[in-house]
């Protein structure tokens, strides 16, 4: 069975009819605000690309992309599991310039996740990146961006109560947010778990950036497992809000200024993939021919549940959940699609 958590007194806000045109309603208005804010032009996104280019996304390192063999040529092809890597090269080549860049619709399979109350195999999210210069590779540019996401989100609330009054009932999530680097989040918590140290800040807190994600810690293991090939340790974080519901840290987004040349030879070699510099997206990297940018993914079913007030993202998009966990849903009042 799924890992389920299992709120207590839970009941839908919406009918399950409303509940979809408030999902239709968030994904519109979010993406235009979040789009306007940070000059990003809608692009299209692929679903596979080809294997063996370092196109697609290593994300911890341990998950495998489905694969399948293109019939007509027989080309070995991966459903995508993010477009981190894809968006970079795309921005060279729809001549995307200094402070612009691309969003779009990211859809993926990812077939060894765990599912739970956050997770599913399917994963859909607002995918986005954008030239910057070199100079703005610093934490307070990240942050900047990081205060429009969030504005942008707490504006999408607004708006969706004025449509929805039942939603009123609901906390409002806060749109100031504390920034706080992991190592500093080890410090306050050294007897907490990982998970249960982002709990109990982001509970105190409220909305929260959780910078440098991916160096080791104390314990000589990172916080949290991030690919060594996107984004710079030094210059990324997950953006957090609290789940009522869940009572839980909940991330919408993870993000950060991707790695420059000097960055990626670290960080491969840190991580023990150096063989991964002879690839099509390293070895271009590395030689200097990809813009400098940052970026990130933005979850929409999460978003969605978070404004919604949910306690299980399959309330908000369809996958394929194991019977035990179908049963105890429909037992505490969960209706998953």
């Amino acid at each position: 069975m799924s890992k389920f958590i299992t709120p207590k007194d839970y009941r839908p806000t919406l009918s399950l009819y409303d509940k979809q045109r408030a999902i239709s309603f968030v994904k519109r208005d979010f993406l235009d605000l979040f789009s306007a804010s940070m000059n990003l032009q809608r692009v299209s996104a692929p679903l596979f690309v080809p294997a063996g280019l370092g196109l697609n996304d290593d994300l911890n390192g341990v998950e495998a992309p489905v694969s399948f063999d293109i019939s007509a040529t027989g080309q070995p092809a991966q459903i995508v599991q993010s477009l981190a890597k894809w968006k970079r090269v795309a921005l060279r080549e729809y001549d995307f310039h200094v402070g612009k860049g691309p969003i779009c619709d990211m859809n993926a399979i990812r077939k060894d996740e765990t599912p739970d109350n956050l997770h599913s195999i399917y994963v859909d999210q607002w995918d986005w990146e954008k030239v910057i210069r070199v100079e703005d590779r610093t934490m307070v540019y990240l942050e900047g961006a990081v205060r429009k996401i969030v504005s942008a989100i707490c504006a999408t609330e607004l708006n969706l109560r004025a449509r929805f009054s039942e939603l009123e009932s609901l906390p409002l999530h806060s749109c100031d947010v504390t920034f706080i680097t992991t190592e500093e989040l080890e410090k306050l918590y050294p007897d907490l778990t990982r998970k249960q140290r982002e709990d109990a800040f982001v509970r105190e807190n409220g909305t929260t950036f959780l910078e440098r994600i991916g160096h080791a810690l104390s314990d000589g293991k990172p916080h949290d497992g991030r690919a060594p090939d996107y984004d710079d340790w030094d210059l990324n974080g997950d953006i957090l809000f609290w789940s009522e519901p869940l009572q839980s840290s909940f991330e919408i987004s993870s993000m950060g200024v991707r790695v420059s040349p000097e960055s990626l030879k670290r960080q491969l070699e840190l991580s023990g993939h150096t063989e991964r510099e002879k690839l099509m997206y390293h070895s271009e990297l590395l030689a200097g021919k990809l813009p400098y940018t940052m970026g990130g993914g933005i979850g929409q079913s999460r978003l969605c549940m978070l404004l919604l007030g949910c306690a299980h993202i399959g309330e908000v998009q369809t996958s394929i959940w194991d019977d035990e966990t179908k049963q105890a849903a429909a037992k505490n009042g969960i209706r998953l699609l």
